[in-house]
């Protein structure tokens, strides 16, 4: 009976806690500098070990720190980690800690005060992430990666080893992941599993409150590490206030009346009003607002599952790589880019590795245009002249995406392909992909990492869903794609990594759609507020125009 009236004390206090605090929190009746934005998809958890979505990976980039962070550049810096050295058959990572970060002050601690992070940390959070109790989603960044027996050993308080099977030369790339985020044993253990809704971290800002569909609350770490190049203590904002309004319209609007501080992409239905075809801010808008594009390595795509032993696919024409190949030549990328998303992005007419990583080459990876030509000999190839007998393929997509699976339905139609469009929830579609229930569906990819491997372990015969949520299986790819993480020459590498991606676009598993763009309204009186290619939510250095 204490526990419970514990609990429902705690309850009780957190929702106070919010409603007092969306009041004082807010940046336009006070002096304090609060960053207001809305996360209309909500946030599923706060642990890091589940941070699959950019909805948890906003809040963790604020509330955790990992060993090393990528930089605006897209470079790996030191965060945690000071300083690494790698041993020269290059299986062994040794990182020296730095000696000042501490764990936000939590009841979890002893006096409530947070104590130093040390390299046990660092070890008991890589480790839980492997953890089958745990069952986090980010398991498999580590599966086929990390020494079976001690992958992550702390050799003293301040010096951590990771210890690989062989030579992986993304590995620094993925432990920069939030699912990598370091966190304290005792909250864990404390919390349990409502540690998803008290998070206990050492990143710039910490937890305060949290209502679930109204208000998320995060307060200035008074302690944080770093500092800028004046040693002025970093974060410059008092806190963070996140909403949950699931409406894109209901957003739009409250960013009009100075309520948010941006939003993020740009919806369909004001797009227009807003943006000029060409991508550019209307007249009515300039000076009110600022828009910031960048490239975003993130690719939008159909996938097709292409598990022949499924049951979907006993009777879909989906089977067919001609088929598959007949879906990426039927609808015109170009103008769906143009006409839909007023030119923000880049049609994807190369592989599944998107513009802005260093690997990418159009002119090596040759993808698929529109050619209703070539679509109709590959549909008489696959014995569909003109599509007759070719069944209806059903195309599942989440509400946002309506209009894109609309507009290629209607041009596949008319080249002989019958598509059925289905919106459904996004969390039914995550589940439907993640237990291969859709054989053609709406997906995207948003880089971990600046590496391709992040994009190619999606076709990787040997990964799960996810990330293999077309279930392809090659082994001429599995070979290229081995080979590639093997190699330490960047230039020798990229070229397995076009290879590898050629083999898989030939088999057509997945229709490109478009390279993306980071899409940014910001109010004018934000300062510091950079786009990068991650799409991470970067805070630490911003601050408001008096």
């Amino acid at each position: 009976m204490i526990n419970i009236l514990v609990k429902r004390t705690t309850l009780l206090w957190q929702a106070a806690a919010v409603l007092v605090l969306a009041g004082c929190y807010n940046s336009k009746r006070t002096d304090k500098k609060i960053f207001h934005y809305n996360a209309d998809t909500g946030i599923p958890s706060l642990d890091p070990a589940f941070a699959k979505s950019q909805a948890t990976m906003w809040p963790a980039h604020q509330l955790f720190n990992t060993l090393v962070e990528i930089d605006d550049s897209l470079h790996i810096v030191p965060s945690i980690a000071k300083s690494w050295e790698v041993s020269p058959d290059r299986t062994v990572y040794t990182f020296q800690l730095r000696n000042d970060v501490y764990f936000h002050d939590d009841p979890a601690f002893p006096g409530n005060k947070g104590r130093k992070l040390t390299a046990r940390d660092v070890e008991y959070s890589f480790s839980r992430i492997l953890d089958k109790q745990v069952a986090s989603p980010g398991s498999w960044i580590f599966n086929r990666k990390v020494d079976s027996t001690r992958p992550f050993v702390a050799i003293n308080d301040s010096v951590f080893q990771l210890r690989l099977i062989r030579p992986y030369n993304p590995i620094l790339g993925i432990i920069s992941m939030q699912y990598c985020s370091v966190v304290p044993q005792e909250a864990v253990e404390k919390y349990g599993p409502e540690f998803r809704r008290h998070p206990v971290g050492s990143g710039p800002f910490r937890f305060v409150a949290w209502e679930e569909g109204q208000a998320l609350i995060l307060k200035k770490n008074e302690y944080y590490f770093e500092k800028d190049s004046q040693g002025i203590r970093l974060p410059y904002l008092d806190g963070i206030k996140i909403t949950f309004y699931d409406s894109k319209a209901t957003e739009f609007l409250l960013f009009r009346q100075k309520q948010l501080e941006f939003v993020n992409d740009i919806e369909a239905s004001f797009k227009d009003e807003v943006l000029t075809k060409t991508g550019e801010l209307r007249q009515g808008w300039e000076g009110k607002i600022v828009l910031q594009t960048n490239p975003y390595l993130n690719i939008e795509y159909l996938g097709i599952l292409v598990d022949t032993t499924n049951v979907l696919l006993k009777n879909s024409a989906l089977r067919s790589t001609k088929i598959r190949q007949a879906i990426n030549y039927g609808f015109d990328r170009r103008k769906m880019i143009l006409y839909l998303r007023n030119s923000l992005g880049t049609p994807a007419e190369s592989g599944f590795v998107p513009m802005g990583l260093p690997s990418f080459d159009s002119s090596v990876v040759k993808g698929y245009y529109y050619d209703p030509a070539r679509t109709k000999l590959l549909l008489a190839q696959a014995g569909f002249p003109d599509g007759k007998g070719l069944p209806v393929t059903r195309l599942f997509t989440i509400p946002i995406y309506a209009d894109m699976a609309n507009f290629i339905a209607k041009q596949l139609e008319e080249s002989g392909i019958p598509v059925r469009v289905e919106v459904v929830q996004k969390s039914l579609l995550l589940e439907m992909t993640s237990t291969s229930k859709a054989a053609f569906f709406r997906g995207s990819w948003i880089a971990d990492y600046p590496d391709a491997e992040n994009y190619l372990s999606v076709f990787y015969s040997k990964n799960p869903a996810p990330p293999n949520y077309t279930r392809y299986n090659n082994p001429a790819f599995d070979a290229l794609f081995e080979k590639a993480i093997r190699e330490t020459n960047d230039s020798l590498r990229y070229q397995l990594y076009r290879q590898a991606d050629q083999v898989m676009m030939n088999d057509a598993p997945v229709v490109p759609l478009w390279y993306d763009k980071v899409v940014r309204l910001v109010q004018p009186h934000v300062k510091g507020f950079k786009p990068n290619a991650l799409n991470l939510l970067e805070l630490r250095r911003v601050t408001f125009f008096e």
